[in-house]
């Protein structure tokens, strides 16, 4: 059914509850010409006749009687449907997704479980993957990126939180290989790397810049793999400075440097960012953010 069909009916239906043209008109805020001109259309549509129509105003003919009962149901069933759909942008309920960068589960579920207690009503769906997840085709009410600011026509950008790096070794590492005293005696140890081909991070990016390529000896596309990497002692390599406290076998090697660390953003599609779910998860994480200094 047309647009254009659907006015006509529910312009059908009003008069037959009114019974007259003016009445109906008024509840539609109309021309009473624009509803002769609709019931008429609609008529001729059919092809049967839905009203008779006297001095007094328009009566339903049977088949207008039937039409207007169809015509009830779905008038109420679209009532109910936006007073629905009203609620979700009013109400903190419904599905939340949430897209990040990789290796940021371990801060951010705990944070999201958080939320989940504070907003019952709110199924969280957390993805992690290479691709970007695109907002204005709705695959995800918010997106943690990271790197350069975002530049996508549409989405609202807001800076989150600076992701810093320390350069880590094992204590088994440590035992059996010592430990590198400044940048000179770098060359000489064993490092665990992301896969340069599918990491665009400054941390990558100063290894390749820094190291002889024999050097590194384990590369993995995931950061967990990478992680698990340095933790067994198969080499020196970045693990994200929220972790440590949580690695108490991990010893910081060189002191931290501006230049590792990646800004992340809290992005999200200009549509979405006034609902109260969008703005319930954003004002969240910034919240959690400031605890994790």
């Amino acid at each position: 059914m047309s647009a254009e069909s659907w006015d006509e009916i529910r312009t059908a239906y009003h008069v037959a509850k009114a019974g007259t043209v003016s009445a109906a008109a008024e509840a539609l805020g109309v021309h009473h010409a624009t509803v002769i001109r609709h019931v008429d259309a609609l008529e001729e549509r059919l092809g049967v006749k839905l009203f008779q129509r006297h001095a007094r105003g328009y009566t339903p003919t049977e088949a207008g009687r039937e039409l207007m009962q169809v015509a009830a149901a779905a008038d109420e069933q679209l009532a109910q449907l936006v007073g629905r759909l009203r609620g979700r942008g009013e109400n903190v309920c419904g599905e939340l997704v949430i897209t990040t960068v990789n290796g940021l589960a371990g801060l951010l579920t705990p944070a999201l479980a958080r939320f989940g207690r504070r907003y019952p009503d709110v199924s969280v769906r957390y993805l992690t993957a290479s691709r970007l997840f695109r907002l204005e085709f709705g695959e995800a009410h918010l997106a943690i990126r990271g790197g350069e600011r975002p530049q996508e026509p549409d989405n609202v950008v807001q800076p989150f939180i600076r992701l810093r790096w320390r350069l880590c070794a094992s204590r088994d590492y440590i035992n059996e290989h010592g430990i590198p005293e400044g940048e000179d005696e770098l060359a000489r140890h064993r490092f665990v790397s992301a896969d340069e081909e599918a990491s665009r991070a400054p941390v990558v990016r100063w290894m390749k810049e820094n190291l002889p390529p024999e050097a590194v000896v384990f590369r993995a596309t995931e950061a967990a793999a990478v992680e698990t990497a340095v933790r067994a002692g198969t080499g020196i390599g970045f693990i994200a400075e929220w972790k440590l406290a949580r690695c108490p076998e991990l010893v910081p090697l060189l002191e931290p440097r501006e230049e590792w660390a990646v800004p992340l953003w809290l992005v999200t599609h200009v549509d979405l960012h006034r609902t109260a779910k969008v703005q319930a998860i954003t004002r969240f994480l910034k919240e959690e953010a400031r605890a994790w200094g």
